[in-house]
């Protein structure tokens, strides 16, 4: 194929998948403009391993991972602690509507999910927004399904305890 049609693919793809590359950065730093961030550097280092990535077996997966790395990478340099151009916005407000503002319940638990440390929290979100198996979540993050499994316990007790949920029989 050449360099042409291989950019194409790479647009068509992009276009395809950008709202749901937009929603699971969303979720995993909780502000729409931070999300965009993530989501342009991830479709950036895409774009530098597109020949390498189409030929993955789940092209999803693949670029799911990109994203996760990028978010996680960003949390540990610290960036995103030492820069805020703006607070976020008001609830009940037209750039809060615009932002993609949910109920209560749903802010609540954006809110306290923006407070679990950040490995738990990509632990949550690939579990469960993204409906991923342990093993999958394990190769996306890079790290063992034993970790995973605590990762996900421990991001799930942090949640609870700051929604002061008390666990059902299921759940324990």
């Amino acid at each position: 194929m050449d360099l042409l049609s291989a950019d194409e693919e790479y647009t068509a793809y992009v276009r395809g998948r950008l709202l749901w590359l937009r929603r699971i950065a969303y979720s995993l730093c909780q502000d729409w403009h931070r999300a965009d961030d993530l989501v342009q550097t991830s479709i950036t280092r895409l774009y530098v391993k597109w020949h390498h990535a189409r030929q993955a077996a789940d092209l999803d997966a693949y670029v799911r991972v990109i994203l996760v790395r990028v978010f996680l990478k960003e949390q540990r340099g610290g960036w995103f602690s030492r820069t805020r151009l703006s607070p976020p916005p008001e609830p009940g407000t037209p750039e809060a509507a615009a932002s993609g503002w949910d109920a209560d319940l749903s802010m609540d638990l954006r809110r306290v999910l923006a407070l679990v440390p950040p490995r738990q929290r990509a632990a949550l979100v690939l579990r469960f927004h993204c409906d991923l198996s342990v093993e999958q979540t394990a190769a996306a993050l890079g790290c063992s399904a034993g970790t995973v499994k605590s990762q996900t316990a421990r991001g799930l007790a942090t949640l609870r305890a700051l929604l002061e949920v008390t666990p059902t029989k299921e759940d324990r």
